[in-house]
């Protein structure tokens, strides 16, 4: 029984976005490891940039700064 968790930032990640993220991460597991995909579970966290951090810095000023 598979459990994938997928994180991504709260930039606008659409809901056909989410649902290809989660058919292709159980298809993986039905190439791979030949798993039943009604047993596969796939969770998406959308976290705030402000919960991120790339090196030293808030993903927030990250983008401000590319702006």
């Amino acid at each position: 029984m598979p459990y994938i968790n997928i994180q991504v930032t709260d930039e606008g990640v659409t809901a056909n976005q989410k649902k290809q993220l989660i058919q292709g991460a159980t298809q993986l597991m039905v190439d791979v490891l030949n798993k039943d995909p009604a047993a596969t579970f796939v969770v998406i966290d959308e976290v705030s940039t402000d919960n991120w951090g790339i090196g030293y810095d808030v993903v927030t000023d990250l983008r401000m700064a590319q702006k």
